[in-house]
């Protein structure tokens, strides 16, 4: 596996990998992927750092995952390996609880603690952080981001690139109407939404208004 970045969401992704490759050999990290590396004596916590060329060359074909915060830089970073011929791979906390009414696309990162109920829907990309809860019914647009500590109530619905920063809480929709986070929305730490949030809006506080 390759991790695609080399910050510090990357250095938690291989430690997942590892965690993981105890029961799938076939998850280990073998490197991290950084476009500004350019040198081939570069390492983060054993692993080589190369950039995206020297990765294809070494590791032809291989799985990847992209281990970046940002949902744009994410989405641009997995658009880059996917052309050079990486294949998109999941990975998904072992402790990680998960009911058997979860799609799960291509590429979605879930960190240890979190916990998905029931008829949920997460798009390609979508990353959900260390201790996380989605209630049933939620949808999540790819590449959507939840930092950790985020409590997400049932019928949510996310579009695409959303980030919610870490604490944030959703109330519940509900089936006739939704709350919905808008495309490219950005909802603050600690934020408490209890009404639908604007398409590129940021909202902040108790509860959630625009900034």
């Amino acid at each position: 596996m390759i991790v695609y970045g080399a910050g510090g969401f990357a250095r938690e992704v291989a430690w997942l990998l590892l965690m993981i490759s105890k029961d799938d050999g076939s998850r280990r990290p073998v490197a991290f992927v950084d476009d500004a590396s350019g040198r081939d004596d570069r390492q983060l916590n054993g692993l080589p750092i190369l950039d995206l060329d020297q990765a294809v060359r070494r590791f032809p074909g291989a799985a990847f995952v992209a281990a970046i915060g940002s949902p744009t830089a994410r989405r641009a970073v997995t658009e880059k390996a996917i052309t050079a011929g990486f294949v998109p791979a999941r990975c998904i906390a072992p402790d990680v609880l998960v009911s058997d009414w979860v799609d799960v696309g291509e590429g979605v990162v879930i960190c240890s603690g979190s916990i998905l109920t029931t008829n949920i829907r997460l798009g390609t990309g979508v990353q959900i952080n260390l201790d996380c809860t989605v209630g049933h019914d939620v949808v999540m647009g790819d590449y959507t981001t939840l930092a950790p500590g985020v409590h997400v109530s049932g019928w949510v619905h996310f579009g695409a690139n959303v980030y919610v920063g870490t604490g944030a809480v959703l109330i519940n929709g509900t089936e006739d109407a939704p709350l919905i986070v808008g495309d490219g929305a950005v909802v603050g730490a600690g934020a408490c939404v209890t009404h639908s949030v604007e398409p590129s809006s940021t909202v902040v506080g108790v509860p959630a208004k625009p900034r």
